[in-house]
């Protein structure tokens, strides 16, 4: 079961946990504060944001990830992917029915 970990501005994270969850693209979305420090367009950079944990299946993994590019709110955002093999059986059960399969 992958997850996705996705920064994003405090301001935006709320709504593209919302919209992923609504739309079926996760069956859950983490999220916690932090302060990144960075370099964009040659310059440092030190902000808030939030951590995003996005919960979804296999089937569903590209299409999530696709969506969070179209809601965010940054020309390059970090979406990267973290594989969860030893999930629980019930959990991985749970995944499933909340992630509806791409058509």
């Amino acid at each position: 079961m992958p997850t996705l970990f996705v920064t994003a501005p405090p301001e935006d994270a709320a709504s593209i946990a919302e919209r992923l969850v609504e739309e079926r693209r996760a069956a859950c979305v983490n999220r916690f504060p932090c302060r990144s420090t960075y370099r964009w367009d040659g310059e440092v950079h030190d902000e808030d944001e939030e951590i995003l944990l996005v919960k979804t299946t296999e089937s569903g993994y590209e299409d999530a990830k696709e969506r969070i590019a179209e809601l965010h709110p940054y020309d390059l955002p970090a979406i990267e992917r973290f594989d969860d093999s030893g999930v629980s059986a019930e959990f991985a059960d749970w995944l499933d029915d909340c992630v509806a399969p791409t058509e």
